[in-house]
């Protein structure tokens, strides 16, 4: 009987070792072609991008990002952002209040209209804003009465932008907001506090990297959006063109360098708000942690 219960533990850890054994070939697969995978088609890119901006020597790099048309798209497309991000964060914050914390009719169709963007292509959102806000559309000439002009402008540029990146911010904050309750909220106005006492003293604290998470990423947004933008900005060169438009053109037009150039500008963004993404997803694990 001894023999038997010897052989069994000894069978069970040899099992039990060759499982490990499989489990930790099989994380090191997986790990590798995730390795993989990401350099081929994010490390290589990357680097094949600032290869070639200084690919005909610093001095070209320098020129080609200084030039009058590339300053123009870069200050075009920071103002967007500029704009743009702070106008989304005051909705989001707003929406994700609203439906978190109040029952009322058309909760879902809210919700549903908030997930908007992400249905419809950047494109076909860039033609409905052109049939309402052209010269000929729905709206234009009521506009056009009153001197305002949207379509081939900056204003169009930012209506786009916005319309594309609506919904980042209140996607992260809705979650966050659903899993903190109203307990805290509804114990401070017990105790007294007003409306914007409760919101920067009780529920701010609690979902602000949330905020700065999906402002990260509604700014990441604003800053590489074409589709929506390609189409309302008329691609006015030195005025309407963004980053991502004038990169284009210079690429159509075989000035190859210039176009890394203001390409590796992008990147630099990018990475930068990866850091910034990562510092935040870093901060949050630590605080739920403690």
């Amino acid at each position: 009987m001894t023999v038997d219960v010897s052989k069994y533990k000894e069978n069970r850890t040899q099992s039990v070792t060759s499982e490990k054994k499989r489990a930790n070939w099989t994380k090191r697969i997986l790990i590798g072609v995730m390795l993989l995978y990401l350099s081929l088609f994010l490390l290589v890119p990357i680097v094949f991008i600032f290869v070639k901006a200084f690919e005909q020597g610093a001095a070209v790099y320098f020129a080609a990002i200084t030039e009058s048309d590339a300053l123009s798209a870069i200050k075009l497309t920071l103002l967007v952002t500029v704009i743009t991000v702070p106008l989304n964060t005051i909705f989001g914050v707003a929406a994700a209040w609203c439906i978190t914390k109040f029952q009322f009719r058309g909760k879902q169709l809210l919700l549903s209209l908030i997930e908007l963007p992400f249905a419809v292509s950047p494109v076909i959102a860039g033609l409905v804003f052109v049939l309402f806000f052209s010269p000929r559309g729905v709206l234009g000439p009521w506009l056009t009465d009153w001197g305002i002009k949207v379509i081939f402008s900056v204003p169009g540029i930012i209506i786009a932008t916005m319309f594309v990146t609506l919904p980042f911010v209140a996607r992260e904050l809705i979650p966050v907001m659903q899993a903190q309750g109203s307990a805290e909220e509804e114990a401070a106005v017990s105790l007294g506090a007003n409306g914007w006492q409760m919101f920067f003293r009780v529920t701010l604290p609690t979902i602000k990297w949330g905020l700065l998470y999906g402002m990260i990423l509604c700014n990441a947004r604003a800053i590489g959006e074409f589709g929506a933008v390609s189409v309302v900005s008329g691609r006015i060169r030195g005025m309407t063109n963004t980053m991502p438009l004038h990169v284009e053109i210079l690429y159509n037009e075989y000035q190859f360098s210039a176009a890394f150039a203001v390409a590796s500008l992008m990147s630099l963004l990018a990475l930068l708000t990866l850091i910034v993404k990562s510092w935040i997803e870093w901060r949050t694990e630590k605080e739920q942690q403690a």
